[in-house]
């Protein structure tokens, strides 16, 4: 599981609660000191086992280059109440929830008369288990997705190491949810916190990974981790649908889907790729800075190029329109620059 190192909000991160269609979702949201948001905000997922404050050490300064920026628990995670209904976890309707917060952190403009207001774009970010499910919501066809980045995701099931271990855990996940609750604070009370400690993890940290790990869903998890096991790969349906900048990000000592299984996932898709130095697979806690600057990075590309796809649907109208409707030709028009075509990733 993701393990923050610090638990203290910065001076511009909040708790907050994100009221959706489907539901409330905790979350932490981060704005610039200045309280101004001049681009697209982002929305992130943790994964399996997580929660938002695996995001932390990296949020305020996603913020300072000018978004809101919210972290948020997945329904059944640590402080977002879920179910019992196993139905209510599977991949399908984790995908609809984040479009709904999507929707809900969507940046409304003032609304012209006779029409709504018009809609944002949002960038969204999945990790590990999350980037499953945020592939899920693109697939579903969501609006309002100005970028998509998987973060330590691969392309389907956990394979090795990752997915024996995870097989031992979801064979003790039986019975009742109250059983399950029962069997899950036994493995945290004899193996989970206690390697923690082992491994020189502060206190105060391994009562917050405690509290975390009871708080989560049993039938959640059930349910989760049965996916991970057993997710198929779609890389190819993503890739012949998604009309948005993709980001593959990963440390490069990830040891739950192979780096090289990430790397071909991102050539797959075409995409952006950036391997993190030095991390493991959580690189927002492992090289907060490095992966901070990577995401605004990838974000600010897709903002221009969603900008710039916006003036060439704008000049292509206009070429369009019939010439006694296209006003008196500057100098410069009658020379007839080139126009170039959409930008594409």
């Amino acid at each position: 599981m993701s393990t923050p190192t610090s638990l203290i909000l910065p001076d511009d991160v909040r708790r907050t609660a994100i009221e959706t269609s489907r539901g409330v979702f905790a979350a932490l949201e981060a704005r610039p000191g200045s309280r101004v948001c001049e681009r697209q905000p982002a929305v992130l997922v943790p994964g399996f086992t997580g929660s938002k404050e695996d995001f932390l050490a990296i949020l305020a300064q996603l913020a300072s280059a000018g978004r809101r920026v919210v972290a948020i628990d997945m329904r059944g995670q640590y402080e977002t109440s879920g179910p019992d209904d196993p139905g209510a976890y599977r991949i399908a309707e984790l995908g609809s929830d984040i479009a709904a917060v999507v929707d809900a952190v969507a940046p409304r403009a003032a609304a012209a008369p006779g029409r709504g207001a018009d809609r944002g774009l949002v960038h969204v970010t999945g990790h590990s288990f999350g980037g499953l499910a945020v592939r899920e919501t693109m697939l579903a066809g969501a609006p309002g997705i100005g970028s998509l980045t998987l973060m330590s995701s691969g392309p389907g099931r956990l394979t090795g190491q990752a997915a024996a271990e995870l097989r031992q855990l979801a064979a003790s996940l039986d019975g009742s949810p109250e059983v399950m609750r029962r069997t899950i604070r036994h493995i945290v009370d004899t193996t989970l916190a206690p390697q923690a400690a082992a491994a020189g993890v502060r206190a105060e940290i391994v009562t917050f990974l405690r509290r975390r790990m009871l708080r989560n869903s049993p039938v959640g998890l059930h349910i989760m981790g049965q996916y991970l096991l057993a997710a198929p790969d779609r890389t190819a349906e993503l890739a012949a649908c998604a009309e948005v900048p993709i980001l593959v990000l990963y440390g490069e000592d990830d040891g739950k889907w192979e780096p090289a299984a990430q790397e071909e996932m991102a050539a797959r898709l075409a995409a952006e790729r950036v391997c993190i130095p030095g991390a493991a697979h959580s690189p927002a806690v492992d090289a907060p800075e490095t992966t901070a600057s990577a995401l605004n990075a990838f974000w600010h590309m897709a903002e221009a190029a969603a900008d710039e796809r916006g003036r060439a649907a704008g000049r292509e109208a206009r070429a369009r329109q019939p010439l006694s409707r296209r006003g008196p030709l500057t100098p410069r028009a009658r020379l007839g620059p080139g126009v170039s075509g959409p930008a594409r990733h």
